[in-house]
């Protein structure tokens, strides 16, 4: 008798923790305050950006000067928007979800094939392509098979 009682208790126990998450609520996901960050140094670099070329047409700022900070503020402007297009992986609804998102990240493409599974593959493995990197530290594709430089920042690509 009291095994049918434990049985019946340990019955119970499991379908209560199986059937809790459908009858609580989850919390709703917000942006991140990282993407609001983000966002608001964008939009802070290209208002810098404009106000610079206004300055420029008033006459209030030389033509060296212009150039000097429209190349200042045109880097900053590009950084916070390659920022603001990479997908973050804390915005990711639960962890399977955000393990994928990781996995993708990783992944090099073929223009001709898509995404290839091997992480460090250099070239296609059905093509034989050369598949197109990023640098580490501007993030501006790498298109050049053997590139040593990256054309945008001229930094030295990792090997």
């Amino acid at each position: 008798m009291s095994a049918l009682i434990i049985g019946t208790v340990l019955a119970l126990g499991a379908l209560a923790f199986v059937l809790h998450p459908l009858f609580v609520e989850r919390e709703p996901v917000n942006s991140s305050p990282k993407g609001s960050r983000v966002r608001a140094a964008s939009e802070e670099a290209l208002s810098a950006l404009r106000e610079v070329e206004f300055d420029r047409e008033t006459g209030k700022l030389s033509d060296t000067d212009y150039v000097a900070l429209k190349s200042e503020y045109t880097q900053e402007a590009l950084t916070a928007m390659r920022a603001e297009s990479q997908p973050e992986v804390s915005d990711a609804t639960d962890d399977a979800e955000a393990i994928i998102l990781m996995y993708r990240q990783r992944l090099r493409e073929c223009a001709k094939c898509g995404p290839r599974p091997e992480v460090d593959a250099n070239y296609c493995s059905s093509c034989g392509s050369f598949l197109a990197g990023a640098c580490g530290s501007c993030g501006a594709r790498i298109t050049e098979s053997g590139a040593r430089f990256c054309l945008a920042c001229g930094k030295t690509i990792a090997a």
